[in-house]
């Protein structure tokens, strides 16, 4: 790996700390390093560290919470590796964010609710669906994946890209792999942005598809195209506009209602008063992202000033610091958020 430069903070030579870790097999140590040293570059850049590699041993100079913080990192890193693991560009970022500090694994996976919640206490969170091992990748996403499976009624809050709607969709098919739920509804209100639903080619189906089509992306990450489909032929799995759930009760459902800041205030009381026995609901929403007409207040606004005192229901707040998109749109959410 190319030398790299120690911290310029650290000018004082006193201030600089070493620690060398030895890792037992040097063919997981090779998967660790990446290749050409990828993944060691992209810890010395975010950390500020320098790593270089000796035989089976990678030594870490730098600052001192730096050194231990990356020492976590590529511990945890390693660790994972050991059970049998791939190492990505994500395990990295998450490794990054987290700082390595999770111990030990706790697999969202045949248990119930209420034991998941008391195992999720002591360690790494994982939601195991048909496809993909599932990880939060920052502190908020893992407090908001805890906050799922204990209450059933949870609301997710944030900008674009922190993983609201993608973990809830996730917890949900776990859990209906698990048998904790009968069946998954997914909803969206069906908001125009410029295009007329009825100008649209096709039938009720063709005109709403396109405004679900997040959802059904989502559900293709957790679960075979074939599994899918006749889980949704099957009505095991529904994906409808928001209008589609008035006079319904949902019972023994994982229910999603994404993007509720362009439901309405009389929209959202149907929504939330819909929750059945044994049925789980989760809000996802963005507040700077209303469509509505102006004047027309946002029933999400309305639900985090009534609900936000009644206990087990739950409201969980992202910022652009766990956006898991392209570094870029983090930058990008900041940057409006300033303007603002």
């Amino acid at each position: 790996m190319p030398p790299t430069e120690l911290p310029t903070a650290a000018a004082d030579p006193s201030a600089l700390h070493k620690d060398v870790i030895e890792f037992p097999d040097n063919f997981l140590l090779i998967d660790l390093c990446g290749e050409h040293d990828k993944n060691l570059a992209e810890i010395e850049q975010t950390l500020g560290v320098q790593i270089l590699r000796r035989g089976n041993q990678l030594a870490i100079h730098g600052e001192a919470s730096q050194v231990a913080e990356a020492s976590g990192v590529l511990q945890a890193l390693y660790d994972r590796l050991e059970g049998g693991k791939g190492v990505e560009h994500g395990d990295i970022d998450r490794e990054l964010r987290m700082g390595g500090s999770d111990a030990g694994t706790v697999a969202a996976k045949g248990m119930r609710a209420g034991d998941q919640m008391e195992m999720f206490k002591g360690g790494r969170v994982e939601i195991k669906t048909r496809k993909k091992l599932v990880e939060p990748r920052t502190d908020a996403q893992k407090a908001y994946v805890r906050s799922l499976f204990a209450n059933e009624l949870a609301f997710g809050i944030g900008p674009a890209g922190t993983g609201k709607t993608y973990l809830a969709v996730a917890v949900g098919v776990s859990m209906f792999i698990e048998g904790h739920v009968d069946r998954i509804i997914l909803s969206r209100p069906a908001v125009e942005a410029g295009e007329k639903l009825g100008y649209l080619p096709g039938d009720m189906k063709d005109k709403v598809d396109p405004y679900m089509q997040p959802l059904y992306d989502a559900l293709n990450d957790f679960l075979p195209g074939k599994q899918m489909a006749k889980l949704i032929e099957d009505k095991k799995i529904e994906i409808a506009p928001l209008a589609f759930m008035r006079g319904r009760t949902l019972a023994n459902a994982f229910v999603v209602l994404d993007e509720a800041q362009n439901a309405t205030s009389m929209q959202m009381k149907m929504f939330l008063t819909r929750l059945g026995e044994g049925s789980r609901m989760v809000v996802t929403g963005d507040r700077t992202q209303i469509d509505l007409p102006r004047g027309v207040p946002s029933g999400l606004a309305d639900a985090e000033r009534l609900l936000s005192t009644i206990p087990k229901i739950s409201f969980n707040y992202f910022t652009s610091k766990d956006v898991v998109r392209h570094p870029l749109v983090a930058a990008i959410i900041e940057a409006y958020e300033a303007d603002g």
